[in-house]
């Protein structure tokens, strides 16, 4: 069974960074797209990045240019680069993973969050 594990986060000044990692532990036949989502206070939850497993990233308008998601297939792990970071980007942010098991399911898989706090 494959679970999402996070680290990363904490309190940071506006335009400080942060580093986000995620590593996926436990064996899965495949794991395809990862990404990374966020929910604010009071808000939905949206998607921040995704990266294929080929590495082709795709971000959201409100992220783009100053943060940078990666992945590395071999260690099972995606990281998210947050750059010039400001008060809106304060949430809790979520590690995301669509994956094929031993089985053959496909499941999405949730990390358990991680709160960055960027104050003003």
């Amino acid at each position: 069974q494959v679970q999402l594990v996070e680290s990363g986060g904490g309190l940071v000044q506006a335009g400080g960074s942060l580093r986000l990692s995620c590593t996926a532990r436990g064996i899965a036949y495949a794991i395809n797209d990862m990404g990374w989502y966020r929910q604010a206070p009071g808000k939905q939850r949206e998607v921040v990045a995704l990266i294929t497993s080929g590495g082709s990233p795709e971000y959201s308008d409100s992220v783009q240019r100053r943060f940078t998601i990666s992945r590395n297939n071999t260690k099972k792990t995606v990281a998210l680069q947050m750059n010039s970071l400001q008060p809106g980007d304060t949430a809790v942010y979520y590690c995301n993973a669509k994956i094929v098991t031993l089985g053959y399911r496909h499941l999405e898989l949730w990390g358990q969050g991680t709160l960055v706090t960027v104050s003003s």
